[in-house]
Order: C-alpha cells, then structure tokens, then sequence
C-alpha cells in the first residue's frame, strides 16, 4: 500500500458536533492489545474524531495516551499464560457481582457517549472470556437508533484455534452484529484468511489497514549495540535472564541495554539489574524504546505485534524468540515470516540457552541491514481515513 494522505475531517456526529467513538479493549496478560489501540486512538483523535477509550486491564503507565478520553472498568487478568480464567488484581477470582458491575458501567457508558462508532479490539476473533458484558453491549449497539458503525480491530495473525467450532461461533457474531473487520496488517505480509479458516464468509467486511506502527523515530543519543526488551514483561523473565548471560559469553563491542517491561515482578527487576555486568544497563521501561532501537544495532525481543512494528521502522537487526506457552502459534508466524523476508534471525523459544542466544545473537550482528519501505507501516491513519469514509458512505 501507498503511504494515504492525511485524513480528512470526519463527518459530523449523528447527534450534533464532530463523529464519535466507543474503543473497547481488554488486555489480560501483556500490554501490546492497549498499546496498539493507543496508536489508533491518537490517529482518529488527529483526524478530528472525538474518542473514548474503554479498558478492563491492569493500569499500564503511559495508555491509553494523553488527551484521550478513557474509562477504566473494574481491572481483570488472566489466570496463567493460558488465559485460563479472570481474576481481579489481587488475585481474587472475578465472580458474578463483579461482572454485571464491570457490564453495567461499560453500558451506561455506551448510553453516555452515544458513539458513531463502536470499536471492539480482537473480539470476536478473541476475549470469549469477556462475552458476558461484550454480547449485551453488542445487542444494545445493534439496537440503538441511529445503529452505530460497528467494527472489530484486529491484529494482522490470529492464534491458532484447535476447536473448529470457536471459528463458526466468531463467523455467527460478525455476521450477527459487525459491518466492518479491520485488519491491522499488509495483505503482502499477511492475509486473513491464512490464519482465520473462515475468512472468505466475510471477505465483504475485511478492510486492511498496514500495520499500526509508531512514526519513524528519531535515534537515541544513547547507543547501544543490543536493546534486549520483554514487552510487558509478564511472560519474559527467561528471555531477560538468557540475554544477561549471553552479554558475558560476547565479547562486547558496545553497551547492551535490558528492558524488563512494567509487569516483571519487583524482586525479579532488583535480582536482575544487580546481576547485570559491566556495560549492561537493566530499565523497568524506556518511553523512548523506539528512539533506542533506531540507534541500537540489534533487538533480541519477543515476536508480538507492537515490537516487530517498532524494529521495522527503526531499521535495526533483530533476533526474535517468539512466545509459544500454551499452545500461543501467533508470534511464531510473525517470526518465521520476518525471517524469511531476511529481516530477522528467529530462536524458537524451547531451545532459548545463554549459549544458543550469543550465538544467534553474533549470527544476527553480521547480516547486512534489510529495507522494510515495502511493507505498510501507517496503519492508525489509514484506519481514521478508512472509518471516515464509511461513515460518509452511510451518511
């Protein structure tokens, strides 16, 4: 896809004033979900979009961004890797009560904000833990008049389900309450139906936008020859501790940088960042992430969405260890896909060893740098362009 213009004014409101939004998202374990639609957020907001954002995850400093209208329901996490089961932050099981409270709120939001659009991020390709309060949102959606546009905001690879019948359940809600399938994705890298079985029963609502990455950073003052990062951090202890030893078996020409992410539990952070040898430096969380890997020589990172936008547009090398726990197939095709277009090394996470990774780390370090200009990376304007013209369409 060619690089769209900036979007136009969108049109007016059903109800009087610029058009509305309703942004739905749950993140349950990481931070990539709240953290793309942060993006597409701020990208509808520039093109004159009034819009709320409404999560049910742990607080994630920084999300869903400044100036952004945000409705916090009543937090719920996954139980394990597996996202088995909804707890409340604490630890104690989200029971009833707290769920028609959760559902409450988020319908006596819809009824506030009256939106033209309501947006749900991955249901109903994902989140069947939250139907309990998405299927009466969506049926107060569909029933409401004037009816809102209505559109599911996907990542470019879905998980990979091993029960056929979860795929006819997700193809019986898009044609029950959905106009549009946004996918956040180039269709050069990536098509739906090559992870969704069903796809061609909706190929009429599939819209895709390129992938939501991050402007194009400016580099870093700091330099470093390897950024090491584990994205939320909930999932990524073994890759941190693997990159800690792998930066004492290298011969070291340049300072390594290790980002933990915000959910590695404090007493972990403090082992760690103790551990570290001369000329590694141990971050929580780094703001300016993008601005490092622009500077850095080498990512060594998961495989999840928002990371592999930040390193094709920071153009840096990249070794990528996908997450696979739990039957989790989604990084692992974003990895093997990057490797074979020559933009990343790929260690499969059952053999990560500090001795595997330095060498896939030296492995990574004398490839010659690969352009990305062909893959599509503006994909939250493309989205504020794609959203306003429907909305005029059904004016």
């Amino acid at each position: 896809m060619k690089a769209a213009q900036d979007a136009p004014t969108p049109p007016a409101s059903a109800f009087g004033g610029p058009a509305r939004v309703l942004f739905y998202v749950q993140h349950l374990l990481g931070i990539g979900h709240i953290a793309r639609a942060s993006r597409i957020a701020a990208a509808l907001m520039q093109s004159g979009f009034v819009v709320t954002v409404v999560t049910g995850g742990a607080p994630v400093d920084g999300f869903p961004g400044a100036g952004i209208d945000h409705v916090a329901l009543p937090a719920v996490k996954a139980g394990d890797a597996g996202f088995k089961g909804l707890f409340q932050l604490d630890g104690t099981p989200a029971d009833e009560a707290f769920k028609a409270a959760r559902r409450d709120l988020l319908l006596s939001t819809f009824e506030r904000l009256q939106p033209d659009v309501l947006i749900t991020e991955a249901f109903p390709f994902g989140r069947r833990q939250m139907l309990f309060e998405l299927v009466p949102l969506m049926e107060a959606a569909t029933a409401r008049r004037p009816r809102p546009l209505i559109v599911a905001s996907l990542r470019d690879i879905l998980q990979e389900r091993p029960k056929p019948e979860r795929d006819r359940e997700t193809l019986d809600f898009v044609n029950r309450f959905y106009d549009q399938i946004l996918v956040h994705g180039d269709p050069a890298f990536v098509r739906l139906q090559e992870t969704y079985p069903l796809a061609a029963e909706v190929a009429d609502k599939v819209r895709y936008t390129g992938l939501v990455a991050p402007p194009k950073p400016e580099p870093s003052p700091e330099r470093y020859e390897v950024v090491v990062s584990a994205g939320g951090g909930a999932v990524g202890r073994e890759l941190i501790e693997a990159a800690l030893e792998a930066a004492r078996i290298r011969q070291r020409a340049g300072p390594w940088a290790l980002i933990t992410g915000p959910n590695l539990p404090q007493a972990d952070f403090d082992r760690i960042r103790a551990a570290a040898p001369d000329g590694v430096e141990v971050f929580r969380f780094r703001r300016d992430f993008a601005s490092l890997l622009a500077s850095a020589t080498l990512s060594v990172s998961q495989a999840g969405y928002n990371t592999a936008g930040d390193i094709l547009q920071a153009g840096c090398g990249a070794v990528l260890i996908p997450f696979t726990t739990g039957g989790e197939t989604e990084q692992g095709e974003r990895a093997e896909r990057l490797e074979r277009l020559g933009l990343a090394r790929v260690l499969k996470q059952e053999a990560l060893s500090p001795e595997r990774l330095a060498i896939t780390i030296g492995e990574a370090l004398a490839l010659p740098r690969q352009s990305t200009a062909s893959l599509d990376l503006d994909g939250a304007r493309h989205t504020a362009r794609l959203l306003a013209d429907s909305l005029r369409q059904r004016a």
